[in-house]
């Protein structure tokens, strides 16, 4: 079965930094999108970051372009998200996805940042 645990979320005040990690395990589709949404209280979720398995390319959203970064370690099966000069803004859980054929969702993490 496919599996997602996503982790690394916390409170953190403006201009600061987190990493998320999302590790997968239980796939075996050659190509596929991993990477992360959130979704704030009220809000719909939205994409944040998602890179591929064929060539590493990654997209990021325009609110978190140049303050965000998606990587990945292929050995682990993870993938992991950088947050930096974080934003009140950016307040939300944020949750790991897996694109194949299907779409598979982690746990979501909390993600505070204070003003």
């Amino acid at each position: 079965e496919v599996q997602l645990q996503a982790s690394g979320g916390g409170l953190v005040q403006a201009g600061g930094s987190l990493r998320l990690s999302c590790a997968g395990s239980g796939f075996t589709y050659p190509d596929y999108v991993i990477g992360w949404f959130r979704q704030a209280p009220g809000k719909e979720r939205e994409g944040v970051s998602v890179i591929s398995s064929s060539d590493g390319s990654s997209y990021y959203a325009d609110a978190v372009k140049g303050r965000f970064t998606i990587s990945r370690d292929t050995a682990k099966n993870t993938v992991y998200l950088q947050m930096n000069s974080l934003k009140p803004e950016d307040t939300a859980v944020y949750y790991c996805r897996l694109r194949t054929v299907y779409d598979y969702w982690g746990q979501g993490t909390q993600v505070t940042v204070s003003s």
